[in-house]
C-alpha cells in the first residue's frame, strides 16, 4: 500500500492518513514515532508542552517528568532544539560539523520517545563551540530571526506550558543554554502579541497565549524519595515558587521499572556525547530524586506547589482540582518590580475566561504582607470568553521596609460555581539610590534584558563578582542610579576584607537628580598575598565585599565578592628552551606554578592526577612546560580525531593577550594531545585550537607553534612543551596584564571521557571565562598599541531540509523545517514511488520552484540521496540507492526550499 503524506492532504482532508491506515501499509507493526506525528489529526500538532532548549540532550534531565505525565495524564509534549550540537565532541565517530548535527537529531527522538515525544524541531542555529557567554549565542545565531523562529512553532504547536533551561547569567550557566532560555522567555511574550511577526497569519499560525513558562531546575534543596513533591524544595530565594515531579514512579508502559531508570536509558542514547554507560541511579525508593521545575512567569492559576507531582501543569495543562476552568488566565501586574519604602503602587488583577466557558460572579482578593495595607474593588462581575477583565488595587509599602528583601502579594480568583485559582506577583523593595558594583559587561547585558522583559526577578542568584590579580591593585566602580522623585545627596562606603585595602574608604556624591546615574571609584589591592586563590580560597574563591551607600533618610547594602586570581611576573629567557620530549625544566626560568587543583570533575589523590607547570618567554614568543603525574594513560586517539581535548588526557593552554576578553572568541586556547595513534611517525604529541578567535588543527591555525612530549614508559604520566609565537594571538599583548591559564583533563578510561580537571585559576566553568584566568606580566617586554583580529567562526550548521528524519516529521505536522517561513502547504508533492535495481525513481509535483532535496529513508538511515532544482510542474527523478540501510520502512522524503521559506512531502512505497 502506497501512502502518500504532505500537509496540504492533512489539512485539506484530500488524502489524510490515520494511524490505523500507515499501520497497515507497514503490516501492522508498531508505529515509529516520526509516523505517528505524520498520522496526526487533521495534520496540526495540539502540544501541552513545549521544551525548549539549545542541544539535543539538554531535554534529557526532563524526560522522567515528561514521560510519566504521557504515560498516565495524556500530556503531549514537544521539543525545541535550536542547534543539533554539531559543534560538540563525538565519542563513536569522527564525524563533526553538520554529520555530527544529524547524528546528534537521530540521538534525541530515539532518547525523547521513551517519554512518548513525538515532535522535535531542530531550528538550524549554529553550534560553534562551548561558550559561557550568551550575548556571543545570539550573534551567531541571529537575535530576531531566532525568536521569530521559536515563536512560529508556538503558534503553530500551541502548547499550553513551555519548560526552558535556566536563563540567568549565574556562574558556570552555558552560554547556548542561557540564550535559548531568554529567547524562551522572550517568545513566551512575543507568541501572544498580535504584533510580533504579524506575518506568521499569513502562513495560518495565529498569536498564541502560553498558560505558563517554567525553568527546569531550582536553586536550593529538596528531600529526596517519593514525598518529595509534597514536601517541597527550599529554594535559596524563597520567593521562587518551585515544583516537583518524583522520578521514581512506576512506568506500566516500559515494563514496571521506574520513570528514574527509564529517563536514563533515554540519556543512553546520546551516545556521541559519552553518555552510552551514565550509571543507573539508585534503587531505593528513597533515594530517587524528584525533577524540580521553577515557576519563570504564569498567565494561568497554580496550585500550592506542594499539592502533588503534576501541580507544574495543573491550571494550565491539566485541570487543577478544584480550579477554574482549564484555560482560564489570571495573573497580578505591578508597576515596577523595585518598590519604594513609604510609597504606594498600583496592582492591577487581569482575569480572562477560557473559550466557550463564561465565568460569572468572579471576585479577586489580594493578601499582602503584614503592615502593608491594600485599597479597591476586586468585583468583575462575568467574565467573557476571550475578553480580559481588570481589578485595580491601591498597595501601600511601610516606610520601615528593609532595602533588598522581597514579598510576595497574593491574589485569588474566585467563581461561586467554578472554583477558584490564585497566583503571586513579587517585589522587591528598592532603595532611593542604589549603589551596585560595576557589572561585568555580560552581567550589565543581562539585566537590561530583564528590565526590557519585566522579569528582573531572574536577576535573584548573581552575585556580583569582579577579579583581582593576587598582590595587585585595580579600580573599582560602584554605579548609582536615583530612583526617587527627588534629588539626592550621600557617601558610598567600600568594606573589604582581612588582606585588601582600599582608597579611599568612602566617596561622597552630591544632588543627584531624580532618574540619573552617577558612579564613585576606588582602588582595591590585595595586601596579603598569602591568600589562598581561586577555588582553593574559602566559599568558592570569592572573598566578600559590602557597598553601603547611603541617601536622604537611610541606607541601602549590595553584597559582592572579588575573585583573587594567581598573578605571576614571567622571566624572559636569555636562551629559548628547547621544544623537546627530553628538555629540562631548568631551561625555563620563573617560578614553579601548582597546577593540581580540581576544578570539576572526580576528586582524585596526586598520584591519580596532579602537575606543576613554568613559562617564560622571549621577544616573539611564549615557552611553557607541562609536567604531569598520571596513573592511568586514557584513550589515544588518532592525529585526525586530537579535537576536544575534553574527551582524553590532554592539556589545556589559554592565553587573553590583553586580560580584557569578556568571551572566548578573542583568545587563544590550544588543547595539547601528549600522545596520538600513530605508530608510523612514533606516536607524536598533537595540538588543535578549540573555541576560541579560530579553530582547527594547529599547524593551520597557529603557524609557527610548535609542541613536544615525553609519555613515560611504564606510564606514570607525561611532560609537554609548548612554544607559542606571539603572531598567532588574537591581538598584541599588553604586558602589565595578560590573562593565561592552564588547565589539564585527565581520563583514566577508554570511552573518550575525561573524569577529573584539575589546572592553575580554577573555578567551575573556568575554562569559558577569560575574567578568572590569572594574570601575566612580562616587564621586559615593550607595549605595541592593540591590533585585534577578527574572530573565525564555524559558520556550517545541520539544515533541516537536509535531514530525512525532520522532513518525515513536518511533512505531516504542519511546522514548516526549521522553523523557517511556509511556502505554502502542498507545495511539492510526491505522486508515486517504486524501487527498482538499485534505485528508486519517483514522480514530483511542484507547484512553484525552489532546491529540493531528496531522499530514499528506510526509518534509521538515508538509503539514497538526490539535490535537484525544480521549476513549477511535474517531474520524473531517479534516486541511486547508496547502501542497504537497517530498517524495514521504505520512505521517499522530499523538502523543497526557496530563500527561507520550505515545504515538506512524504511517501512510503
Amino acid at each position: 500500500m502506497d501512502v502518500n503524506l504532505n500537509r496540504r492532504s492533512f489539512l485539506r482532508g484530500t488524502g489524510a492518513v490515520t494511524a490505523a491506515a500507515v499501520g497497515a501499509a507497514a503490516g501492522l507493526r508498531l508505529l515509529t514515532p516520526a509516523e505517528r506525528a505524520l498520522a496526526e489529526p487533521g495534520g496540526a500538532v495540539d502540544l501541552d508542552i513545549l521544551y525548549i532548549g539549545a542541544h539535543p540532550d539538554d531535554e534529557a534531565g526532563t524526560l522522567g517528568a515528561l514521560g510519566q505525565w504521557n504515560e498516565y495524564h495524556d500530556v503531549r509534549a514537544g521539543v525545541i532544539t535550536i542547534t543539533r550540537g554539531e559543534g560538540g565532541g563525538n565519542a563513536v565517530g569522527l564525524e563533526e560539523g553538520p554529520p555530527l548535527g544529524l547524528l546528534r537529531e537521530a540521538e534525541e527522538r530515539r532518547a525523547v520517545a521513551y517519554a512518548g515525544i513525538e515532535h522535535v524541531y531542530n531550528l538550524d542555529g549554529l553550534d560553534f563551540y562551548y561558550t559561557a557567554s550568551a550575548p556571543l549565542s545570539e550573534q551567531i545565531w541571529g537575535h530576531d530571526s531566532t525568536l521569530g523562529r521559536i515563536v512560529r512553532v508556538i503558534r503553530a504547536t500551541r502548547p499550553s506550558v513551555i519548560v526552558t533551561m535556566n536563563p540567568s547569567a549565574t556562574d558556570g550557566n552555558h552560554g547556548n543554554h542561557q540564550q535559548a532560555a531568554k529567547l524562551a522567555v522572550e517568545a513566551y511574550y512575543a507568541a501572544a502579541d498580535p504584533e510580533r511577526f504579524p506575518e506568521h497569519a499569513d502562513e495560518g499560525f495565529q498569536p498564541w497565549r502560553v498558560g505558563r513558562i517554567l525553568q527546569s531546575g531550582a536553586v536550593g534543596s529538596g528531600p529526596l524519595g517519593p514525598d518529595g513533591p509534597t514536601v517541597g524544595h527550599t529554594p535559596n530565594v524563597a520567593t521562587d515558587v518551585v515544583f516537583g515531579t518524583w522520578d521514581g514512579t512506576v512506568s506500566e508502559r516500559h515494563g514496571g521499572e521506574r520513570w528514574s531508570v527509564v529517563k536514563t536509558w533515554a540519556a543512553r542514547e546520546y551516545i556521541s556525547q559519552g553518555w552510552g554507560t551514565r550509571a543507573f541511579p539508585p534503587s531505593d525508593p528513597a533515594r530517587i530524586s524528584s525533577q524540580w521545575f521553577t515557576l519563570i512567569d504564569t498567565r494561568t492559576p497554580y496550585p500550592a506547589p506542594t499539592s502533588g507531582d503534576l501541580a507544574a501543569i495543573e491550571g494550565a495543562a491539566l485541570q487543577a482540582p478544584g480550579g477554574l476552568p482549564l484555560g482560564t488566565e489570571f495573573y497580578l501586574e505591578a508597576p515596577s518590580f523595585r518598590v519604594l519604602p513609604g510609597t504606594s503602587f498600583e496592582l492591577v488583577a487581569y482575569a480572562r475566561a477560557a473559550a466557550r466557558q463564561p465565568v460569572p460572579n468572579a471576585t479577586v482578593t489580594v493578601d499582602v504582607p503584614d503592615g502593608w495595607t491594600i485599597s479597591g474593588s476586586g468585583e468583575l462581575g462575568v467574565l467573557a470568553p476571550g475578553r480580559p477583565a481588570a481589578a485595580r488595587f491601591t498597595v501601600t509599602v511601610p516606610a520601615g521596609a528593609v532595602i533588598g528583601e522581597r514579598f510576595t502579594l497574593r491574589g485569588t480568583l474566585t467563581t461561586p460555581r467554578q472554583g477558584s485559582g490564585a497566583v503571586d506577583e513579587v517585589v522587591e523593595i528598592g532603595a532611593p539610590v542604589c549603589g551596585t558594583l560595576e557589572p561585568l559587561p555580560e552581567i550589565a547585558q543581562f539585566r537590561e534584558w530583564t528590565a526590557a522583559n519585566r522579569v528582573e526577578h531572574l536577576d535573584s542568584l548573581i552575585l556580583p563578582l569582579l577579579a583581582l590579580g593576587s598582590g595587585r591593585s585595580r579600580e573599582i566602580r560602584v554605579d548609582l542610579a536615583n530612583t526617587s522623585d527627588r534629588p539626592q545627596s550621600g557617601t558610598v562606603t567600600l568594606s573589604v576584607p582581612a588582606g585588601f585595602g582600599v582608597s579611599p574608604a568612602s566617596r561622597p556624591y552630591q544632588d543627584l537628580a531624580p532618574g540619573a546615574t552617577g558612579a564613585v571609584t576606588f582602588t582595591v589591592t590585595n595586601t596579603d598575598r598569602s591568600l589562598p586563590t581561586s577555588n582553593r580560597a574559602p566559599n568558592d574563591g570569592r572573598y566578600p565585599i559590602e557597598i553601603v551607600t547611603t541617601y536622604g533618610g537611610g541606607s541601602g547594602t549590595q553584597d559582592a565578592a572579588l575573585l583573587l586570581v594567581p598573578s605571576l611576573e614571567l622571566v624572559k629567557a636569555t636562551t629559548p628552551p628547547r621544544v623537546a620530549g627530553d628538555v629540562d625544566e631548568s631551561e625555563f626560568p620563573g617560578d614553579v606554578i601548582d597546577i593540581s587543583t580540581r576544578w570539576e570533575g572526580e576528586r582524585a589523590p596526586a598520584a591519580d592526577i596532579s602537575g606543576h607547570a613554568k613559562i617564560t618567554y622571549t621577544d616573539d614568543a611564549f615557552y611553557v612546560y607541562v609536567n604531569i603525574t598520571d596513573d592511568v594513560l586514557g584513550f589515544v586517539l588518532p592525529p585526525e580525531d586530537t579535537k576536544r581535548q575534553r574527551r582524553t588526557d590532554s592539556v589545556e593552554i589559554n592565553i587573553d593577550p590583553r586580560g580584557t576578553s569578556a568571551n572566548t572568541s578573542t583568545v587563544f586556547i590550544a588543547g595539547i594531545f601528549p600522545i596520538t595513534d600513530d605508530p608510523a611517525n612514533g606516536n607524536p604529541p598533537s595540538f588543535h585550537r578549540d573555541r576560541d578567535n579560530r579553530q582547527g588543527p594547529g599547524p593551520e591555525t597557529a603557524p609557527g607553534m610548535e609542541v613536544a612530549s615525553r609519555v613515560g614508559d611504564p606510564y606514570t604520566g607525561y611532560t609537554v612543551v609548548a612554544k607559542i609565537p606571539f603572531d598567532v594571538l588574537p591581538d598584541t599583548l599588553d604586558p602589565q596584564h595578560v590573562g593565561f591559564n592552564i588547565l589539564i583533563n585527565d581520563s583514566d578510561t577508554q570511552d573518550k571521557a575525561s573524569q577529573t580537571r584539575i589546572g592553575w585559576s580554577t573555578w567551575q566553568g573556568v575554562r569559558a571565562d577569560p575574567y578568572r584566568w590569572a594574570v601575566v606580566t612580562l616587564p621586559d617586554l615593550a607595549a605595541q598599541p592593540s591590533s585585534p583580529k577578527e574572530p573565525v567562526l564555524p559558520d556550517t550548521a545541520a539544515k533541516s531540509v537536509e535531514s530525512a528524519q525532520s522532513i518525515l516529521q513536518s511533512a505531516g505536522d504542519n511546522v514548516p523545517l526549521g522553523g523557517w517561513r511556509s511556502l505554502g502547504d502542498g507545495s511539492v508533492e510526491v505522486l508515486s514511488a517504486s524501487a527498482a535495481a538499485g534505485s528508486v525513481t519517483a514522480q514530483l509535483r511542484a507547484w512553484r520552484g525552489g532546491r529540493a532535496r531528496i531522499f530514499v529513508w528506510d526509518g534509521t538511515a538515508v538509503l539514497g540521496r538526490l539535490d535537484q532544482e525544480l521549476a513549477a510542474g511535474r517531474h520524473t527523478v531517479t534516486i541511486p540507492l547508496s547502501g542497504a540501510g537497517g530498517g524495514s520502512d521504505r520512505w521517499l522524503v522530499v523538502s523543497l526550499e526557496s530563500g527561507e521559506a520550505n515545504d515538506a512531502a512524504a511517501y512510503r512505497f
